[in-house]
């Protein structure tokens, strides 16, 4: 019943901090949760592409999405760990620029093809800290390109599987899922129901 509550007042506040217009559909997710923990890694040049490419710091997302997402951290938060976001929303032409540089389907979607699930507000790139601020490791850094990011590797010792299966598992208890190749990355289920995107991340 709590569950069910919550959601229903997330989806209330939506209607209050979307983009107004069937153009833009997404939310900021900042102003549903201050729990998150940001670190917009394509807001900086400190990423595969080694450039900045975001003009600001947002986490935007469908409200399904961004409503699931705020579960998802409130039920780690209750494990005594909390969320950290390194991308959400991407917007096409980005992922334009991403492909020119590494046009390789395990690492980046086609975007002259099917695209992102970025592209579309339905995926989220992310890792678990705990409420103190520690980092729990995972066996790679965010975007590390290469087969320790697989999921299905699991030449790590014990602490670390646990960790991945401990952020694994939970996300997926609120709709996400990880892809084979990346560890810290989850789509959201229905994802290509969503429409592909270009709309630039408004700055204030």
């Amino acid at each position: 019943m709590k569950r069910i509550i919550t959601t229903f007042a997330l989806l209330i506040l939506f209607s209050l901090t979307s983009w107004q217009g069937s153009e833009k559909p997404l939310v900021d997710l900042a102003t549903l949760s201050e729990s998150f923990v940001y670190e917009m890694r394509y807001a900086t040049p400190d990423n595969f592409m080694g450039e900045t490419l975001y003009d600001c710091a947002k986490c935007l997302l469908q409200p399904e999405v961004a409503a699931a997402l705020v579960e998802a951290n409130d039920y780690f938060e209750s494990l005594g760990y909390r969320i950290r976001i390194y991308d959400c929303y991407r917007p096409l032409d980005v992922q334009k620029k991403m492909w020119d540089k590494l046009p390789k389907h395990s690492y980046v979607g086609n975007p002259y093809g099917r695209g992102s699930i970025h592209n579309r507000g339905a995926a989220v790139d992310l890792t678990i800290e705990t409420l103190e601020g520690c980092h729990v490791e995972m066996g790679t850094e965010f975007d590390h390109l290469g087969p320790a990011a697989n999921i299905d590797n699991y030449n790590f010792p014990k602490e670390i599987l646990n960790n991945r299966k401990l952020l694994w598992e939970g996300m997926r208890k609120f709709g996400f899922h990880p892809i084979r190749t990346e560890w810290w990355h989850f789509n959201f289920r229905k994802n290509r129901s969503y429409d592909i995107l270009n709309i630039p991340i408004p700055c204030d």
